[in-house]
């Protein structure tokens, strides 16, 4: 019996001992790290008001984690669309080095580069599941990666997404192919110029500047996110027929974009921190989008909104439309060529898949429902 217990002690110290040993061995490499990196305080340019609380949340929720993953030494503050840059200048401010970081939707920028809506969200394109796994596990975030290098001196990290989008509040029925003549919308990236094809008059503003814009009959439509921040935009109040889908943002992605001398400047410990709060807020921006869309239809509903589904004749026609464009800026940029090449490849194949699994459990599911 003696033995036993002198057996058990001596174990049971043993263990004790090598707790300890490995509580001192962590505050000492946590001291020593402490001591070593520095205390660094960016301003983070944004393209969002801060009164929309969960796409500007997506900036503050990667802030907020750096800091946290940092113990504190790493602070980024997001703020409003125009204090440190206009909302759709944004990736200019960062790539010029006036500001170290900022957040955005790549589409504002296809003027620059049309590779950059793959960034964001092509027409006709990849839901949020899809593109974040055409993003990280199909090489798409490193072809981006390359061209925002090579073009901007830029990286760029997905930190964002808001789901299938809306398509557009009008003040009047969009029935037929003709209704699109000469209408005045406020819709950016390809899907604008795609509506451009069709006849409308395409403008792109900032989300402050639409209630404004419809308002004055400046606009006859404007497409901004979904439910939640279209009726925090008060949209509601000047258009009341609301459409879907929002075809050309079928899983649109924001992200942080980070000057890249300012990036290599920043300790090892400091970029991860960086990747792993993009990854928490592209993540839980989505989730929050989807908890308050279902909420949010609802009360615009019974506020008298009338939701309409685009018609097939003008689906079909903004289909052919996207893909004759996506033709020419491949005949034109070699850029998008390239990317455009592996994205259509892993489009059909995930598009197959997904019929198959989520596809058809979501026809028998969602067979009853009426909207």
């Amino acid at each position: 019996m003696k033995r036993q217990q002198f057996l058990q002690t001596a174990i049971a110290s043993a263990g004790m001992s090598a707790a300890l040993a490995a509580c001192r061995s962590t505050a000492g490499a946590s001291g020593s790290n402490v001591t070593y990196l520095p205390t660094l305080n960016w301003q983070m340019a944004t393209s969002w008001p801060e009164a929309l609380d969960t796409i500007f949340g997506g900036a503050k929720i990667f802030a907020d984690r750096v800091a946290a993953l940092t113990g504190g030494k790493f602070k980024i503050t997001p703020r409003a669309a125009g204090e440190l840059a206009p909302p759709l200048e944004v990736l200019n401010v960062v790539s010029q080095g006036a500001v170290p970081c900022g957040h955005t939707a790549a589409y504002y920028y296809v003027g620059k580069s049309p590779a950059t809506a793959f960034g964001t969200a092509l027409p006709f394109g990849l839901n949020a599941q899809q593109q974040n796994a055409w993003l990280y596990e199909a090489g798409g975030l490193q072809k981006l990666q390359d061209l925002y290098a090579r073009k901007f001196s830029v990286i760029q990290f997905p930190a964002g997404n808001t789901g299938t989008q809306m398509g557009g509040w009008f003040r009047q029925e969009i029935s037929q192919l003709s209704d699109l003549q000469g209408l005045k919308m406020r819709i950016p990236g390809l899907g604008g110029q795609v509506m451009g094809k069709l006849g409308v008059t395409v403008q792109n503003l900032a989300g402050g500047e639409i209630f404004q814009a419809l308002q004055t009959g400046a606009l006859d439509a404007a497409e901004w996110v979904g439910p939640y921040d279209d009726e925090k935009l008060g949209l509601q109040k000047i258009a009341k027929y609301y459409y879907y889908p929002g075809w050309w943002e079928p899983g649109p992605t924001l992200e942080v974009q980070i000057n890249l001398n300012q990036w290599k400047k920043l300790p090892v410990e400091y970029q991860e921190a960086i990747q792993t709060a993009a990854f928490e807020a592209n993540t839980i921006m989505l989730a929050r989008y989807d908890a308050r869309n279902n909420e949010a239809i609802g009360r615009l509903l019974q506020g008298g909104v009338q939701l309409k589904s685009y018609s097939n004749e003008i689906l079909a026609a903004a289909e052919k439309a996207s893909f004759e464009l996506f033709d020419e800026f491949a005949a034109k940029d070699a850029d998008f060529k390239s990317i455009f090449a592996d994205w259509k490849q892993f489009r059909d194949r995930i598009y197959a898949w997904n019929n198959i699994n989520e596809g058809s459990f979501a026809r028998y599911s969602y067979r009853n429902l009426k909207l």
